[in-house]
């Protein structure tokens, strides 16, 4: 009797391609897109949406159709508005930058599709994902780099657990984008020339802030609302010394590294070095200002080692983007991870994530501070 595989189908051609991989190598592979913000009643992305429009159900129907597969659409909003959004809000009322791709993937995609899959009697849980899956010599699992360096996806997945990892299939890691393109032209998918989404789903037009005043505002009228949320006002622009140089719209505007949009009469070019949420100040400097040799992080999740029991040299990413420097990692008090560049690096940003790797591999990672 062949393994069952749920695959996660967001109507892209990565994930199309790895239902369609799955079922050339014998598994009994069933189709599924998560519902996970929107309202039935009110699809409204364009055509080549996001992952959660109305064309993600419409188009991974179709390649379901062609490739015989059963398919359904299952929903997941409440663990999506309890793990992503409400995070996604009190992340950047607290002056971070979150990144709600890695949260979804963690408690979304991964904790609630593959608690939902084992329900109905699935092996596997498999995505569209540009990443390898490992077993070490150590009998962990960890994930590796993808075939594609210009596609790899390794950073968003560090906080996947063994548990997740050991029933997880990621068949699309093992090819560059050109050949899964290739691959579903050649079998007939209708999804070959789809573009790739690009956007957060849940922010289609990429206004953050204004997003987060409405969440706010939805909170506040909810009569089991519980604690009140604070939506922060303007306020100043300071340099780090505290000489206020102008008003700006709000924190939930900025982020650390930010240049455009400022607004500030400076007659040079001006970065934000900081956000205070405690008082509402936005703090500006120069670029250089934003380097830095030393990061800490918390929340960490260890993956090809079970903890950090000594320092060690590895390749750290502190975002999605970053092509990574080497840093000495070491653990601090409370699990705290105090890590060590040999070069500078530009807007370690709290709230993002920072990405341990080691011999292609991605030992843990953590939030910054």
């Amino acid at each position: 009797m062949s393994q069952k595989v749920v695959v996660g189908m967001s109507g892209g051609v990565d994930s199309s391609v790895a239902a369609y991989l799955l079922k050339e190598q014998g598994y009994d592979v069933i189709g599924v897109t998560m519902q996970i913000w929107q309202d039935e009643a009110a699809f409204h992305q364009a055509e080549n949406g996001g992952c959660c429009g109305i064309s993600a159900v419409e188009d991974a129907r179709r390649v379901a159709q062609k490739l015989d597969i059963p398919y359904y659409v299952m929903n997941f909003k409440s663990e999506f508005n309890k793990y992503v959004i409400d995070y996604f809000v009190k992340e950047y009322l607290c002056g971070h930058t979150p990144n709600p791709c890695i949260a979804c993937n963690r408690y979304v995609k991964w904790e609630a599709l593959l608690k939902r899959a084992l329900e109905i009697g699935a092996d596997y849980i498999a995505t569209g994902h540009y990443a390898r899956i490992d077993m070490l010599s150590n009998g962990r699992y960890a994930i590796a780099n993808s075939m594609t360096a210009a596609k790899d996806q390794t950073y968003a997945l560090y906080n996947l657990t063994q548990e997740q990892l050991a029933r997880t299939l990621l068949p699309v890691g093992a090819y560059t984008k050109e050949e899964i393109r290739a691959m579903a032209e050649r079998v007939g998918l209708p999804v070959a020339n789809k573009p790739d989404s690009q956007e957060i789903c849940f922010v289609p037009d990429d206004d953050y802030a204004g997003f987060i005043e409405r969440e706010v505002a939805e909170h506040n009228r909810k009569p089991d609302a519980g604690i009140r949320l604070r939506l922060p006002g303007p306020g100043n622009f300071v340099t780090k010394d505290g000489e206020v140089l102008g008003r700006h719209k709000g924190i939930t505007h900025y982020t650390v590294g930010q240049r455009r949009g400022l607004e500030l009469a400076m007659g040079r070019r001006v970065f934000v070095t900081a956000i205070r949420p405690e008082t509402d100040e936005v703090v500006v400097g120069e670029n250089e200002d934003i380097f830095t040799t030393e990061v800490v992080c918390d929340r960490v999740n260890f993956m090809a080692v079970p903890d950090l029991e000594e320092p060690r040299r590895v390749l750290a990413k502190i975002r999605y983007n970053h092509p990574g420097e080497y840093c000495r990692i070491q653990k601090q008090s409370g699990g705290r991870v105090q890590c060590s560049f040999e070069q500078p690096v530009r807007a370690a940003t709290p709230g993002q994530a920072i990405v341990f790797y080691e011999e292609g591999h991605v030992l843990g990672g953590g939030t910054i501070l």
